[in-house]
Parts: structure tokens; sequence; C-alpha cells
């Protein structure tokens, strides 16, 4: 049963409700667009490959919360640096996520499922957490209406297998006005004392789970990824 509901009738809930939100909230669609370019500059979307259904690469989309300063050599400032009041405010509000409901529309992602990591989170994953990528990301999980991004990786990544062998009709239902809590809270944004959420490899460094040498093995091999996927 679970694989006919992920196949056809989640697919079309997925259809039917991203075109009402879209059409519905076109206005705030344009107010957030231009708030964006008045703020924080162009171009008004943020876009980076995630990793998808079956781990395929793909292009996921939001409204950029953070400038793109940089220093003397050219390098992005930290996170803390580059977001703004305005941007933390859209990422409080969840209004940043709105250009998701696009890459819904497209396939590439569902209302609910294990919330997209980056790329390079997930060569750091076990064998076990990548079955993560057995159904579509989702725009919320399991995981965003238990803390989001304010619990560790451990629990995050546990919430996404147990959705994944939950996944149904009414456990969506559920995630779904359970978001509307968590989002109304405005706050788990971040990991406790960061400005965003750490990255995986990040946080495992930081906890003294791998090595340098195993963290920086890491990145090649997600920058092979990426470079492989701006290629195709």
């Amino acid at each position: 049963m679970t694989g006919i509901y992920r196949k056809y009738v989640k697919r079309m809930l997925d259809i039917i409700i991203s075109l009402a939100v879209i059409t519905g909230l076109s206005p705030v669609y344009i107010i957030t667009a231009l708030l964006v370019r008045k703020k924080l500059g162009s171009p008004v979307l943020f876009t980076q490959p995630r990793p998808g259904y079956g781990e395929k690469i793909f292009r996921m989309y939001k409204f950029r919360s953070m400038t793109d300063e940089r220093d003397e050599n050219g390098k992005l400032l930290p996170d803390e640096v580059r977001l703004t009041s305005f941007g933390a405010k859209l990422r409080s509000t969840s209004l940043d996520e709105l250009p998701e409901m696009f890459n819904i529309l497209k396939g590439d992602m569902s209302l609910v499922g294990p919330r997209p990591q980056l790329v390079r989170d997930i060569v750091f994953m076990t064998d076990e957490q990548r079955r993560r990528a057995e159904t579509r990301p989702g725009l919320t999980g399991l995981a965003q209406i238990n803390g989001r991004n304010a619990i560790s990786w451990d629990r995050k990544l546990a919430y996404d297998l147990e959705y994944i062998g939950k996944e149904s009709f009414f456990t969506d239902l559920k995630i779904f006005f359970g978001t509307f809590a968590a989002v109304l809270k405005h706050d788990d944004i971040n990991m406790e004392g960061e400005a965003t959420a750490l990255d995986l490899g990040d946080w495992l460094l930081k906890e003294g789970r791998i090595t340098q040498e195993k963290y920086e093995a890491g990145q090649q091999d997600a920058k092979k990824l990426l470079d492989a996927f701006n290629k195709v």
C-alpha cells in the first residue's frame, strides 16, 4: 500500500496542493521577492544542488536570506555576518522555503518527507542513514515537527528513517498540520550557539566523531559528486 500511495496518491496531492499554494499565495511570492531584491540584492532566488529520491541531485529553490559579502581575498564572510535580521525573519517564518513549491510541482520534492540535505552531508551518512533517499525529500518532515534544526544530527536522521517506515496518508496529514504549529513557534531554526545549522560533516568533526583526515576525504567525495552534476 505504501508504494501505491507514494507513487500515485501522494504525487497527485503534491501537484494539486503546490499549484493551489503557488496560485493562491502569488501576492506573497511577489512581495517577498521585491523585499529580498530591495534588502539583499539580486539574485532573488538562491539555488543549490540537493540529493533527492535515490540520491539523484536536483536544484532546490529558495528565497535568498544572506548577502554575498566577501573579504579582501574574495572569500565569503561567515554565515553569522551575512545573515541579516531580515534574512533571519525569512527563515523563522519559513517564507524562504516558498519557492520549493515549484520543486514539488516538478516532482523533485514532496510536501512531506525527509528534508533534502546538502550533497556534502550524504557522504558522511551511514548506509542505513542513506535509506532516507528511498522516498522523495519533503518541504517538511518528521524532524521538522520535533525540533527542526535545534536537534542533533543523530535524532534528525533517526526521525527520517522512522518516517520511511511509517510513510502513509495519515502520517503525512499529521506532519502537515504539525508543521503549522512548528512554524508559528518561530524557534528551533538553528543548533544552539550557531548562526546557522551545522553541516553533518562539520558537526561530526566538532563532536569528535570523525578525524580531520576523514572530514577532508568526505569533502573531496562531495566535490566529485557536485562536479559530475554540474557537467550534466
